[in-house]
């Protein structure tokens, strides 16, 4: 977390740097264009991807024994439509590879700490605001579809088909992003966390699984990203 904090804060000097009225050449502000045209810095279209700590909350973590965070990753592309010289509008499609480590307390599990690996397709809606030239904020909604379950590093389905398991995956998570985003020429690097509402785990069945709840736990992540645009 202190890494992560000292990198957002390098970035978001770096780009202060940068954004001068007379700076370097080839580096040009939000200000150098016309607000709402075509050639809005704040308009375009690029790639990204970078690392994930993944991990989970809710009032059931405490069930999990040797919980740990997930290092992973994610990667996807995004556009970005400007509405004035400050704000914009970003959607995004990333491929995120998340979940969490720990002992799972139900009898259907994996034994010993094992990765929960849950692949998702994300759809950030994110408003965009640029507080200085070339650093900005974005907060917004986020919807994502789970596509993949492994447990243990063996795959099972989402759904808990003829009651093997005890307990379904939802296939739906939903929650909000916010970070802090440097822009350096056509280069971004930025920071993200995001937490989900869903909850990761549900129709527990407790005569299958046991008496303890594991059902009330919850998406959470670090992403820390860097992003090319290829149409600004």
């Amino acid at each position: 977390m202190k890494h992560f904090a000292l990198l957002l804060a390098g970035c978001a000097l770096s780009a202060t740097a940068m954004a001068q009225t007379n700076g370097p050449s080839g580096v040009r502000s939000s200000t150098d264009y016309s607000p709402g045209t075509s050639d809005s810095r704040n308009n375009g279209f690029g790639i990204k991807g970078g690392f994930t700590a993944s991990n989970f909350r809710g009032d059931d973590k405490k069930n999990f024994s040797n919980e740990a965070v997930y290092n992973t990753f994610h990667v996807g592309a995004y556009a970005q439509f400007g509405v004035t010289e400050k704000f914009s509008v970003q959607p995004e499609v990333l491929y995120s590879r998340q979940g969490f480590k720990g002992d799972s307390p139900a009898s259907t599990a994996p034994t010993g700490t094992y990765t929960t690996r849950l692949d998702y397709v994300q759809v950030p809606v994110l408003l965009v605001y640029n507080f200085l030239d070339n650093v900005s904020v974005h907060v917004g909604p986020q919807v994502s579809l789970l596509t993949k379950v492994k447990e243990g590093g063996t795959e099972r389905k989402i759904a808990d088909e003829n009651n093997v398991y005890g307990y379904s995956y939802s296939s739906l998570d939903y929650g909000v992003a916010a970070g802090l985003e440097a822009r350096i020429g056509p280069a971004r690097l930025g920071g993200r966390y995001t937490a989900g509402f869903a909850d990761i785990i549900k129709d527990q069945n407790l005569s299958r699984t046991g008496q303890t709840a594991i059902s009330n736990i919850k998406n959470g992540m670090f992403q820390v990203y860097l992003g090319i645009g290829i149409s600004n």
